[in-house]
């Protein structure tokens, strides 16, 4: 019987030498023994080095799913593991084996994990502990369910580089000092300040955006759930706005929720500009303009503004969603509504800078049906797709993206002129006349309408994994 000590709980490198060197000697499972060495010693069997690695083939996927759930805390998984590696050497297509209970066990642990990573970067709080030679520095206390500090430190690397801090966790710490990351012993919450003034504003910003319309106590808890309310600064304010909820509902229903701009009629008798022939349009700011005043089809007739795309000439990459939305509409710019919200928050975590990229619409005026006040989204048809791709093709002229992400299947007919479903042509990289390459991918607006959170925080973390395999492509 071989016995294996692993040191650190959750650390998959440890796990990984210790796997691969049994797999290269021929170890079964059966006939090993894992354990941590907080166990004790063993009575029986003795504790043996992990055999030198030779060459082993296996499934790129199964790894990277090894590599996060090592860190969940059942203590059978490393044996589980090394169970579905063991078998997976002979069985190249274990992992497409749904109704295997093993492949069903990774799957949902692996599921459990991802979830938990997603809760640690939506509600870890940092307060601010003092400033020196110029540079700030903040701490948080977090309790995560599983072992997962390993995996979510570099996104708060990327997303905090400006300032040091530490996240601080009962069984482990990450550092982010002097623009180097490293880990250390777990801690206690005592070591982070209570509250600060970013928590303040925090608390201000969360009372800003709470929608009373869209309350679902069942759907917030299951996304929240109340475990964290005690270490989030706007929780203490869940009660109250919750109890005055249906007052600020029915003092919205009787305001106006969006209303085209009062000068929407005007655009019925406007001229064509003079700038709409293709001959004398030079440059993007020219195109912005020709966009505005364009009356090839009928959807400028009643839309505030056209919406043209927006960002820098000399961008690598291109990203195409389907057409403005009310409040693009009404600010003349693409992604500033909530789909955008949700594009925003994806593109940082897929390590993606806004700024850096050109993002416009396969349509550039907004389709609409009037419901009383409001303003209900209607998809683009074929034919208006195919009449806009004249500014779309214009727009890629201009920026000559090396690659052109298109969001949704609308987006997608605009970049390559046919219908194609995204699940046909998603995962895959494809290559354009003229070189360019695309990458084909959910609207985020189809987050935004899925009603199952589960499903919802699976489909985001897919359309995240595609804007970084796009930020990868373009390095």
């Amino acid at each position: 019987m071989r016995e294996v000590v692993l040191k650190v709980p959750g650390d998959f490198a440890e796990w990984r030498a210790a796997a691969r060197g049994l797999l290269a000697g021929g170890v079964a499972p059966e006939d090993v023994s894992w354990r941590g060495s907080a166990e004790g010693a063993s009575l029986f069997g003795d504790e043996v080095a992990a055999a030198p690695a030779g060459r082993l083939s296996l499934p790129r996927e199964l790894v990277e799913i090894a590599d996060r759930v090592i860190c969940h805390r059942d203590a059978e998984v490393p044996a589980r593991l090394y169970r579905i590696m063991w078998r997976a050497l002979h069985d190249r297509n274990l992992l497409a084996r749904t109704t295997d209970a093993e492949i069903d066990w990774l799957r949902k642990a692996d599921k459990a994990i991802r979830r938990d990573v997603h809760k640690m970067h939506a509600f870890v709080r940092f307060r601010r502990l003092g400033e020196e030679a110029g540079r700030e520095s903040f701490a948080a206390w977090f309790e995560p369910s599983h072992r997962i500090l390993r995996l979510t430190a570099p996104f708060f690397q990327r997303r905090f580089y400006g300032m040091d801090w530490a996240i601080v966790t009962p069984e482990a710490r990450a550092i982010w000092q002097d623009e180097t990351l490293t880990y250390g012993p777990g801690g206690t919450k005592d070591e982070v300040p209570d509250s600060d003034v970013v928590e303040d504003q925090w608390r201000t910003y969360y009372g800003a955006i709470f929608n009373p319309a869209r309350v679902k106590v069942a759907a917030m808890r299951a996304e929240m759930p109340k475990k964290y309310w005690k270490n989030l600064p706007e929780a203490q304010d869940i009660a109250p706005l919750l109890a005055g909820a249906e007052a600020r509902v029915e003092r919205m229903r009787a305001e106006a929720v969006s209303m085209a701009n009062p000068l929407t009629g005007k655009w019925r008798t406007r001229v064509q500009d003079e700038l709409t022939r293709g001959d004398e349009i030079a440059t993007l700011a020219e195109l912005a303009k020709a966009v505005d005043r364009c009356t090839r089809c009928p959807l400028y007739c009643d839309a505030t503004q056209g919406v043209a795309g927006e960002g820098p000439e000399a961008a690598r990459i291109m990203l195409v969603g389907e057409q403005p939305g009310d409040q693009e509409d009404l600010q003349g710019r693409p992604f500033v509504g909530p789909a955008g919200q949700v594009l925003n928050e994806a593109l940082e975590e897929a390590g993606l800078e806004r700024t850096q990229l050109f993002l416009t619409n396969a349509v550039k005026h907004f389709k609409f049906e009037p419901r009383g006040k409001r303003r209900l989204h209607q998809n683009p048809t074929n034919a208006e797709i195919d009449i806009c791709r004249w500014w779309l093709d214009k727009e890629r002229a201009f920026v000559q993206p090396e690659l052109i992400v298109t969001l949704g299947a609308s987006a997608l007919r605009g970049a390559t002129g046919k219908s194609a479903s995204i699940k046909s042509m998603r995962g895959a990289v494809h290559e354009l006349e003229g070189g360019t390459k695309l990458i084909a991918t959910i609207h985020p607006s189809f987050l935004l309408r899925l009603p199952d959170r589960a499903r919802a925080a699976e489909e985001r973390a897919i359309f995240v994994a595609d804007l970084a395999r796009a930020r990868r492509l373009a390095a």
